[in-house]
């Protein structure tokens, strides 16, 4: 039985997904491209899943990035498939997936691996977690619009024109990793940090991730006024029975 290369599993309200070729380091082949933006199309329609993680199979990589084997192999192909794995048709579904994703990046992150990584609204490291955002180096190009939204332009910048490596403490600084944990630790602190989600308001966690994508590049009077519309259109918040119940049922209600 052949095993899968992407690996979905859903526990209560948080789905895991796990990029499973460990022997070529998550290589991010055609067949692992597809495979996870169908768990992607599958999750979005989930309303029992509210939060979701990604990660890697095996201890030394997250992604290595491109599958530059197939790359070269479907390169001299006279008549390739439609949807070649470097049209990068899948970052885009990552960038704008509805609901919160965490990156649990347990190793490196590199080319492809760190688009990828860049799409998610939260990254959690360890110390053996690097990033290289590789593509001008090998005359290619990705990551200029996900990378400048993470870490803003100048650091963006600099790490698109060289595709230096940006070990774990760096990547903490900067932002491009939230959290930094020991490496037995990471698959604990991303599973405690989507529980904290996915118990909030999954419409309004929602709406606030739809929020902040549609204001990229809005003034901050913009922001406000989309805001506005928002909660008292598709986002009017609940009664504040519902939203203080706890409170209430504690202190009492007082009419005074």
């Amino acid at each position: 039985m052949t095993e899968q290369v992407v690996k979905l599993e859903k526990n209560e309200s948080i789905a895991i997904i796990t990029l499973n070729r460990p022997k070529v380091l998550n290589a991010l082949s055609r067949e692992v491209q597809f495979t996870l933006n169908d768990y992607i199309s599958e999750i979005e329609i989930d309303d029992s899943i509210n939060c979701v993680i990604v990660t890697g199979a095996g201890e030394k990589a997250f992604s290595a990035g491109g599958d530059i084997h197939e790359m070269d192999k479907l390169s001299q192909m006279e008549h390739p498939p439609q949807d070649h794995p470097t049209s990068r048709w899948y970052s885009w579904n990552l960038m704008n997936f509805k609901k919160p994703l965490i990156g649990a990046i347990n190793g490196l992150a590199f080319g492809g691996g760190a688009l990828m990584a860049s799409t998610f609204d939260i990254r959690i490291g360890t110390n053996n977690t690097s990033f290289k955002f590789l593509a001008a180096t090998y005359g290619r190009l990705n990551s200029s619009w996900s990378l400048p939204a993470q870490i803003g332009w100048p650091k963006a910048k600099e790490l698109l024109f060289t595709g230096r490596q940006v070990m774990a403490d760096e990547a903490l600084d900067i932002g491009l990793l939230n959290h930094l944990v020991e490496k037995d630790k990471l698959m604990e602190k991303t599973m405690d940090l989507a529980e904290q989600i996915a118990k909030g308001d999954a419409r309004m966690i929602q709406g606030i991730k739809k929020l902040m994508i549609q204001n990229t590049g809005s003034t901050i009077r913009d922001q406000y006024n989309n805001e506005m519309r928002a909660v008292n259109s598709w986002l009017k918040p609940i009664t504040v029975q519902e939203s203080f119940k706890t409170f209430l049922d504690k202190k009492g209600r007082k009419n005074d």
